[in-house]
């Protein structure tokens, strides 16, 4: 069967498959409607999730990689509505290779207090 799940990175050499984390376990969604895979993509990026590619793959294949991988996975039926997690891991897998660049600067106190009155004037 064919069903479709979400790239980050599609193609490139830091390729990454979305999981979501339950427990200490990760499972792979695996979107019967391509607009479905579609929608959930773009709820994430509104997470600040980067934008994921979503790729059509054959089930049967991604229940081997599952297996290999030691993950979960689970079929959205077409028309179901997924919502991603409220809480996100704080590093993903496909960028343990590429850190994030030190911060060496912190915000105050208020110089944060001031940017939030800026946009709550904006409200």
């Amino acid at each position: 069967m064919r069903v479709f799940v979400l790239l980050f990175n599609a193609r490139t050499e830091n390729e990454g498959i979305h999981t979501i984390r339950v427990g200490d376990r990760n499972k792979l969604l695996m979107f019967e409607s391509e607009d479905d895979a579609t929608r959930f993509a773009l709820m994430l990026e509104a997470q600040d999730f980067p934008p994921a590619t979503v790729e059509p793959m054959d089930s049967e294949e991604l229940e081997e990689f599952c297996t290999s991988a030691d993950y979960d996975w689970e079929i959205v039926p077409e028309g179901a509505l997924a919502v991603p997690p409220e809480a996100n891991v704080e590093e993903l897998d496909w960028q343990k290779d590429n850190p994030k660049p030190d911060v060496d600067e912190q915000m105050s106190d208020s110089e944060l207090d001031r940017i939030r009155r800026q946009f709550e004037g904006l409200l």
